[in-house]
């Protein structure tokens, strides 16, 4: 296995409607995206306007815990 260098960490994105719905966070019916960040530049957590293929819509994405 690979190892992870220096700060970008792998994030997962999960659109903010769907998951908002009451659906199940293990359901297929949410979108999700996973991307890197660099944890020194952005501390936060980082939302990005993304298609959702279940809304039919560019949505919100937020980062979500692992």
């Amino acid at each position: 296995m690979a190892k992870v260098k220096g700060a970008r960490n792998r994030i997962i994105l999960e659109c903010t409607s769907c998951g908002q719905n009451g659906v199940n966070k293990e359901s297929r019916c949410i979108s999700r995206y996973i991307t890197q960040k660099n944890q020194h530049n952005t501390p936060s957590r980082l939302e990005l306007r993304k298609f959702c293929r279940y809304c039919h819509n560019h949505m919100i994405h937020g980062e979500i815990k692992k």
